[in-house]
């Protein structure tokens, strides 16, 4: 076979045979086809939409592309169902925080495998990174020795395993082909079938802040995502989450990480009510598909208890150590929060806050030096975002907005362009009647999709060959 032959079907329209996919992985992985031709089908693929059984093809050959974490074979094998959780993205996304040691104190083992800051979302192991001595390299074995000790561990994606989604990967993010929804779907199953998942809960985001804005959009992904994940083997449910503003109110890494410990501890917030609601509705589907809770609502009521009773909070904490993290720097954060520059921003006017550009308020955090443009780029631990505000709040002229944490000072003037003009307001002090409505509050998650709700999903779409 010739990569050119298969460049050339793809831009054509011509769906690939179950051996020119495995090839073309193979070469991937490898190696052995030039970048500039794994480009070339890369934008063929994203231009022409690939087929259901394609995306199937193409998700099952990265899977089984390099090695594979198998939890229940072996000499001493896990018996706990092993179940994660995967978000597509967003500002101040830090779920995985909650939802990862909530579901371990429960009774199920979560392997979760997680990515980097790339564009305008933050990532999970550089959060993570933010704790003094943290390790997100880890073996296959060394995986299992953490899940058999505290029921979870996040990291990053080793040589050995799905290597065609590495090299597909960063190629995607460089030749502006990473918002395909059969791409996405076979980058974010193949890693996670890669971990021997039981089951499945995919956090599938939509609105101004998300990869894919257009709900339909979303929606479309979601049941691609569930149709292929359940053809595969792994029971799998999708929530359809709204981005219309920023999770919680911290964005960056550490700021994060602080802000999730807090809800472990339940101090809560109105600014965090919505990330602390959100991540017991996903802990609830994820104990409910792993057998635990006969319902996802038994499951919430499961999960909401781990966090009372502080269960949740000493897995996370476990995790931190066996990981070769520093559990002290959550004793003081406020001590070991120490960024180079902080800015207030106060309100220059009254009104209220009616919608979000929470894409531009990513930028704001990337800008800062809390997130990366490109592959390998160093980023701040300690840089971010605090926001004081959520969608529909009366805001006085004079009112801290936002607390911004830099590098450096010359990276503050952009953020706060940036946050103005993602800001859309209503006069709170005029006589005559608004052109822009008060929004009403958006509810967190905004659809369940099962296999049913897929494949009635799929069987519409008019954007399949």
């Amino acid at each position: 076979m010739y990569p050119v032959d298969l460049i050339r079907k793809t831009r054509d329209r011509q769906p690939l045979t179950p051996e020119e996919i495995r090839f073309l992985v193979a070469g991937a992985a490898a190696e052995t086809i030039p970048a500039e031709q794994l480009a070339a089908w890369l934008m063929a693929a994203r231009l022409n939409a690939l087929s259901l059984d394609e995306i199937r093809l193409l998700t099952l050959a990265m899977r089984d592309s390099g090695e594979r974490f198998h939890p229940h074979s072996g000499p001493n094998p896990i018996v706990a169902r092993a179940v994660d959780k995967h978000s597509t993205g967003g500002v101040g996304d830090k779920t995985s925080f909650l939802v990862a040691p909530i579901a371990a104190a429960c009774g199920l083992i979560v392997p979760m495998i997680s990515g980097r800051a790339l564009g305008h979302t933050g990532g999970t192991l550089d959060k993570l990174e933010s704790i003094p001595g943290f390790r997100t390299a880890l073996s296959l074995d060394e995986l299992a020795t953490s899940l058999r000790a505290n029921g979870l561990a996040i990291v990053g994606q080793t040589p050995a395993l799905v290597p065609a989604d590495r090299v597909l990967y960063a190629l995607r993010d460089r030749t502006a082909t990473v918002e395909s929804p059969g791409l996405i779907c076979a980058s974010i199953l193949s890693k996670k079938l890669a971990a021997g998942l039981d089951a499945l809960v995919l956090d599938v985001k939509t609105g101004s802040g998300a990869f894919l804005r257009n709900a339909a959009e979303a929606e479309f992904l979601a049941a691609l995502l569930v149709s292929t994940a359940n053809a595969a083997g792994t029971r799998t449910v999708a929530l359809l989450t709204a981005m219309s503003q920023p999770l919680g109110s911290a964005a960056g890494n550490w700021i994060e990480l602080a802000e999730a410990v807090a809800l472990l501890r339940n101090q809560r917030s109105p600014l965090t009510e919505d990330l602390r609601l959100l991540s017991l509705h996903l802990a609830g589907w994820m104990l409910h598909l792993g057998g635990i809770a006969q319902t996802p609502e038994d499951g919430r009521t499961r999960a909401e208890r781990s966090l009372a009773d502080g269960s949740a909070l000493d897995r996370f904490l476990a995790m931190v150590a066996a990981q070769g993290g520093d559990p002290a720097v959550f004793d003081h954060p406020e001590v070991f929060h120490r960024p180079a520059v902080t800015h207030t921003l106060r309100a220059s006017r009254s009104g209220r806050i009616v919608a979000q550009d929470t894409t531009a308020l990513g930028w704001a955090v990337q800008r800062l030096g809390a997130g990366r443009e490109t592959v390998g780029v160093s980023i701040d631990p300690h840089a971010g975002i605090h926001f004081h505000y959520r969608t529909g709040d009366l805001i006085a002229v004079g009112q801290p907005l936002a607390t911004l944490y830099a590098s450096r000072s010359d990276q503050v003037p952009e953020a706060i362009t940036r946050i103005e003009s993602a800001l859309t307001w209503e006069p709170s002090d005029s006589s005559q009647p608004s052109a822009t409505a008060i929004a009403p509050p958006v509810p967190v998650v905004l659809q369940i999709i099962d296999a049913d709700r897929a494949a009635a999903i799929l069987a519409k779409a008019s954007n399949l060959r």
